[in-house]
């Protein structure tokens, strides 16, 4: 129609212009922004490095790279792959190759090639100790225990000592009921410990302990009658030879340390006689 009318007809031209590089866009700003990101990281590290002691640095270290070795040695596993099993916490602590338990009671602690070692002194003592041990159990040559006294008496070596535990049963009690009265049982067994443990000169602990009474009871006797039974088996040692001057402490542990599931059960009468290590 415009060439109808004499008009030259109009175009219309699109044309894009690229500024700034061309094909190169943007993507030198990210690497340029990575490089100055890696920079800031590297003086900030100096400037902490420089800011901080020999001790905060290890510090540092020790927590991004833990410093417990997993090993037989350290972790006590003696299985594969120096794993643990499900009887760890009972085998772990006699065999020597660590205690599991946060707080092992002195029975359990670690001995051995791995654990604590054994001195000449320790050893020594020991063997003292496995003697008194055969003699309180009517094992040595001459036995000075008859057998019913041998049924109340249990041993056992610890990293306090020698624990002597002098325990009641139905029918033969160690005192008289409710009371600090020793019976001849345990005066018997007074006279033959002290006569026994006179072969060496350690120290001595004493521990009454007795079995749990009724709640109800208005004023519970536990506190005052393991002291004082303790007391007593302090002078029936006395009078049977013993030196005074070994006695190292005298405590009543009430019942807060029972040996039987029972509380109440006879068997958690009991004094305990620790000779103590040198």
């Amino acid at each position: 129609m415009s060439a109808q009318n004499g008009m030259a007809p109009i175009i219309i031209k699109k044309k894009k212009v690229v500024k700034g590089g061309g094909h190169h866009g943007g993507a030198w700003k990210v690497a340029y922004a990575d490089f100055v990101t890696a920079m800031m990281a590297f003086f900030m590290l100096m400037w902490l490095l420089s800011a901080t002691t020999e001790k905060q640095r290890k510090g540092l270290a020790d927590y991004f790279s833990p410093t417990i070795p997993i090993s037989r040695i350290s972790g006590g596993g003696n299985g594969a792959f120096s794993g643990d099993s499900m009887f760890s916490e009972d085998v772990m602590p006699q065999n020597g190759t660590g205690a599991s338990d946060t707080n092992p009671v002195d029975a359990q602690q670690a001995r051995g090639e791995t654990g604590l070692e054994q001195t000449a002194k320790e050893m020594a003592e020991n063997e003292e100790f496995k003697t008194i041990e055969e003699a309180l159990q009517g094992r040595g040559g001459e036995s000075m225990v008859s057998v019913e006294m041998a049924r109340h008496i249990v041993t056992r070596v610890t990293d306090e000592g020698l624990i002597i535990e002098m325990f009641a049963t139905e029918g033969a009690p160690l005192f008289e009921e409710g009371r600090d009265t020793p019976t001849q049982l345990l005066r018997d067994l007074m006279r033959m410990v002290a006569r026994v443990t006179g072969v060496v000169s350690n120290d001595v602990a004493i521990s009454g302990h007795i079995r749990s009474h009724p709640i109800v009871l208005a004023n519970n006797p536990v506190w005052e009658l393991s002291s004082s039974r303790a007391d007593v088996t302090r002078r029936l040692l006395e009078s049977g030879g013993m030196k005074p001057a070994r006695i190292h402490r005298v405590t009543g542990h009430a019942d807060r340390s029972l040996s039987a599931p029972d509380p109440m059960a006879k068997r958690n009468n009991r004094i305990e006689i620790v000779l103590l290590r040198q």
